[in-house]
């Protein structure tokens, strides 16, 4: 009796467990909606949006993977970065209106952490347990690298000023910090313009010099055959965004 072999199309088929799921709890986006209308506990409306929010970010993750399959590797990098954190983000700004400094202090420390971390932690473990050797683009990282170190310093600038004067006024600092989330701001256009535009082939001889099993190779090039629709999963991108932005707001 032959077996049955599950492929790439099995696993983003509509009616896997994820998706299945994540269908499941869009029901809570309504009941977040009428908790709010009804002046619940604000325990429970909290509890309840927390809840509506998880299946918002797993369309908007899958989506953004669906975009890139199509960009290619660096728009798509690009994109993970722009719309992986853009619940943060939203979350962010909300409280950021609402005068919640300390929660969105909280909520960046917690993203580094777990991307620094948790992320790569579980990556190289997990790896690790089906491959005794994991290779990366070596260029990639050491780029990524450097601006992270210059983030870090530029964010622990401020700090250190307030741990380490007293005389200096509230609004000086306020100004400097305004200064360095400018520069970051800018160097971050600027690394986007380097890792696209001018030196984009620094990237894709790093994606090259990585080694790809034969096996690897034939299932991307199945895949490559099958493109996913792009105006779909770019309406569903900006509709979970859209409703990301919703929620957060309740």
């Amino acid at each position: 009796m032959n077996t049955p072999v599950s492929t790439a199309a099995d696993s983003k088929s509509p009616f896997n467990i994820t998706n299945i799921i994540s269908f499941g709890l869009l029901l809570f986006i309504p009941v977040a909606i009428w908790a709010e209308r009804a002046e619940m506990d604000p325990l429970v409306v909290f509890v309840v949006s927390a809840i509506a929010i998880v299946p918002l970010a797993l369309w908007l993750s899958t989506a953004t993977e669906e975009v890139a399959v199509i960009t290619g590797p660096t728009i798509g990098g690009l994109l993970n970065a722009v719309f992986g954190n853009a619940t943060e983000l939203i979350i962010a700004l909300v409280a950021l209106k609402a005068g919640l400094v300390g929660v969105v202090k909280a909520s960046i420390t917690g993203s580094l952490l777990a991307n620094l971390l948790l992320v790569t932690g579980l990556s190289m473990l997990i790896g690790g347990l089906k491959y005794k050797e994991q290779t990366f683009a070596s260029i990639v990282a050491r780029i990524n690298g450097s601006t992270m170190t210059l983030a870090v310093t530029a964010l622990v600038l401020p700090a250190l000023l307030i741990k380490t004067s007293t005389v200096v006024e509230p609004k000086t600092i306020l100004n400097l910090s305004v200064t360095v989330a400018v520069v970051l701001i800018v160097v971050y256009a600027l690394t986007l313009l380097f890792s696209l535009k001018t030196h984009s082939y620094l990237y894709d001889v790093g994606m090259k010099d990585l080694d790809v099993a034969p096996e690897e190779a034939a299932g991307e090039s199945n895949e490559a055959e099958e493109k996913p629709n792009l105006w779909l999963w770019v309406g569903v991108l900006f509709a979970a965004t859209i409703g990301v932005a919703f929620v957060s707001e309740i």
